[in-house]
Order: structure tokens, then C-alpha cells, then sequence
């Protein structure tokens, strides 16, 4: 079979076997978790636990896993590292939050509307250092190295993003760099590290890197999506907060493309003074332009770049699952 076709229906009893396996095995994870947040200080334990388990996808932590399984990797090191990969998402998290003050995340108060920016931004900190204390544990010079490039490129990636903040002449280019960075980085470090704990050689190293990065690159162009196409009840997040935060992602970029000289400067206005005013008149400019759909199709090409990534990994149940997960990541409304 192909890599990058669909799942046969004679597949699809093993498929289901891994997906019930990789539910097991998630609750290691979460058993680790909840291990490895215990604080002696009560306000860490409460922030800490109120976001970790505020009901995300968990998809870094189920990456790791994924590709361990797919490379033959069965040893409990791939639950710490799981569960290391979601302490530096919960707490890039907090820290996006305080910068773009965020009121709204999985249809939850934010960490910073309960608590306060301060309290919010020193545990983020706190679960960077229990993550980098928790490489350690694990003692693999390589891990350490991947783990700590990630977290340096994901913080470029936000002063980045923090550059474009209401900047209308952005280039797709930038745009993309900033995903590739804040977001795709971390996904592509989570299948790295299947990898690395399987000790694979380079060439299937660097294609579940490749995996990751186009993954989380397409995951990110559907969130973009979304904020214009969705509703605050089913996306956990105020419809137009990426406007309101003057962030310029593709879709807005098409539709000032595509637009009328009348419908761009609206647009412009907008993105430079992060205005909600006309929020109606411009998500239906952004829908007549076609620039959801045509943001969807780079989604699906990333998704497909990284099914195409999967060709060296062994024809198996996890590597089927795998190709499911790239799948679903586009064709997801929240």
C-alpha cells in the first residue's frame, strides 16, 4: 500500500487496535502528568493543573507516541517525554495568552483572566524548568538537544508573530515563518523524538521531523481558518480574536488579494487598528473571495507533504494511524 493513500477497509480492524492502544497509553501519559505537576506551592498546582487539563488534543504528546510505536519503541521513556512535549505546549500557552490577552481558550476562562498576567507568566516559567528537569530524567544528550533547539525556535517564533502584530503588508512568506516556528516546531520535534528513542538512522529521523512540521503546519492554517468559519461555542475561542490581536494570517492575506480596492482597505483598517466593528462585513469578505477554501487547500497540501514523509516508516498499524491523524487534521471544524 501506498503511504499516502487511505486506509483499505482491510486495515481498519488494525487501525482501530492501535487508536485503542494509544487511548491506554495516553493515560500513562496523564499519569505522569499529574505526577510531575505536584508542587509544594499551592497557586502552581492550581494554574498548572486548571490549564493542562482544560480539555486540549493532546496531539505532541500522541506523536511521540505514534512514532515510538510505529519505530518499535515499547519502554516507559516515551510516556516522560510525552508528557514533557505537553508542559512546553501548556506553558507556550500561558505566556500566548498574557501577550495576546486572551479571555477565551477551549471554551474556558483563560489562565490570565482568572488569575492575573503575573501568576500566569511565572508558571509558565515553572513548567518549562520541571520540562527541561524532566529531559534530564531521561538522560539522552540527543532528547536535550532537539527539546532545547524547540523551545528557542518556538520563542523566536513569538517575538516574530509579536513583529507582524497589525502589519497588513506581511508577506505569505512571513506569515508561514511564523508558523513554521511558533507552531509547526514543536510538532516536529515531538515525532522527532520517536525517533530518537527508537535510535533510527538520520534519513527516518528527519522524515518524521518532516511529518511534524507539515502536520503542524497544516493544524495551524485550519485554526486560521476557523476563526473566521466557526462559532465561539464550538471552537473554545472568540470568533475574530486573531483580528481583534492584529495578527495577519492567510486568509486575510487572500481576500486583500483578491479583494476590491474597497473591501482591502476595510481589511487593512482592521487589521492595523484590530478593530471588531465590521466583524460581520468581514468575514463575509473573507468567505466571497474564497480565501477559507483556498487557505484549506494549503492546509490539505502540508497535510499530504506529510503522509508523503511516511513512505520510510514499516507498513504498520501505527504508520495507518498516522496517516489517519494528517487526515483528520484538515478536515476538523474546531
Amino acid at each position: 500500500m501506498h503511504a499516502a493513500s487511505a486506509s483499505s477497509p482491510s486495515t481498519r480492524p488494525a487501525l482501530s487496535e492501535a487508536l485503542t492502544t494509544l487511548t491506554a497509553e495516553m493515560l500513562e501519559v496523564d499519569a505522569v502528568i499529574a505526577k510531575r505537576l505536584s508542587s509544594d506551592v499551592a497557586l502552581i498546582n492550581q494554574i498548572a493543573g486548571y490549564i493542562v487539563h482544560a480539555g486540549g488534543k493532546r496531539m505532541r504528546p500522541k506523536l511521540v507516541l505514534l512514532f515510538a510505536n510505529a519505530l518499535g519503541y515499547d519502554k516507559p521513556g516515551r510516556f516522560e517525554l510525552a508528557a514533557v512535549v505537553e508542559f512546553i505546549h501548556t506553558a507556550t500557552l500561558l505566556h500566548d495568552d498574557v501577550v495576546d490577552e486572551s479571555s477565551l481558550r477551549r471554551g474556558k476562562k483563560t489562565a490570565n483572566a482568572l488569575f492575573g498576567n503575573a501568576a500566569s507568566v511565572l508558571v509558565g516559567d515553572f513548567l518549562y524548568s520541571r520540562a527541561f528537569q524532566m529531559m534530564v530524567s531521561v538522560n539522552r544528550m540527543r532528547v536535550l538537544d532537539v527539546l532545547a533547539e524547540a523551545t528557542n525556535v518556538i520563542a523566536e517564533g513569538e517575538v516574530l508573530q509579536l513583529m507582524n502584530m497589525h502589519d497588513p503588508d506581511i508577506t505569505v512568506e512571513s506569515y508561514l515563518r511564523v508558523i513554521r516556528y511558533k507552531t509547526a516546531k514543536l510538532f516536529e520535534a515531538s515525532a522527532r523524538l520517536g525517533a530518537v528513542l527508537a535510535e533510527a538512522g538520520p534519513e527516518v529521523e528527519e522524515a518524521c521531523a518532516g511529518y511534524g512540521r507539515a502536520l503542524g503546519t497544516a493544524f495551524q492554517l485550519i485554526d486560521d481558518v476557523l476563526d473566521y468559519e466557526g462559532d465561539s461555542a464550538a471552537l473554545g475561542k472568540n470568533v475574530g480574536d486573531d483580528l481583534r490581536e492584529g495578527k495577519t494570517t492567510l486568509p486575510l492575506l487572500i481576500a486583500m488579494e483578491r479583494g476590491t480596492p474597497e473591501q482591502k482597505a476595510l481589511l487593512r483598517h482592521a487589521i492595523e487598528h484590530g478593530e471588531l466593528e465590521k466583524l460581520s462585513e468581514i468575514v463575509e469578505i473573507v468567505r466571497a473571495t474564497g480565501a477559507l477554501e483556498a487557505t484549506r487547500e494549503a492546509a490539505r497540501a502540508e497535510a499530504n507533504l506529510a503522509k508523503d514523509c511516511l513512505k520510510l516508516l514499516p507498513a504498520n498499524q501505527w504508520r495507518e494511524s498516522l496517516l489517519e491523524f494528517a487526515a483528520q487534521s484538515v478536515e476538523r471544524s474546531f
